[in-house]
């Protein structure tokens, strides 16, 4: 339960964050036409999380809770594309090319298919 307790108040913190973020750059940019305030909070979830990433890697500094909470739980409740480019990125790093490969192409496309199929079929309830 504790676990369930740690992802969904790092999530809740991450959704706040992504709301207030994203508006923030629409207002002070105050440019239409291109989902910039989804960008930014996309960038700098993925900035975050390869920081984060890489210095837990290298210093070992977080618990199982404490990734759960910050991963999980507020980067993920931030943008989930920060996990996409994490994953991505380890891939790369292991060596692993045709699984980043992969990885793109399928979150990518077809998750763009998705949503494409998810409003074709809302147009017929």
């Amino acid at each position: 339960m504790i676990k369930l307790l740690l992802v969904g108040s790092g999530g809740f913190i991450g959704s706040v964050f992504r709301y207030l973020i994203s508006g923030w750059v629409y207002q002070f940019f105050n440019i239409t036409g291109f989902p910039w305030g989804t960008f930014a909070v996309n960038f700098l979830g993925c900035l975050v999380i390869g920081f984060l990433g890489g210095f837990s890697e290298e210093h070992n500094i977080f618990s199982g809770e404490a990734r759960l909470f910050l991963f999980i739980g507020l980067l993920g409740g931030f943008t989930t594309f920060s996990t996409f480019g994490y994953e991505t990125f380890a891939f790369l790093r292991d060596g692993q090319f045709t699984e980043a490969i992969f990885n793109v192409l399928l979150q990518v496309l077809l998750c763009l298919a998705a949503v494409w199929l998810g409003y074709i079929i809302s147009k017929f309830l």
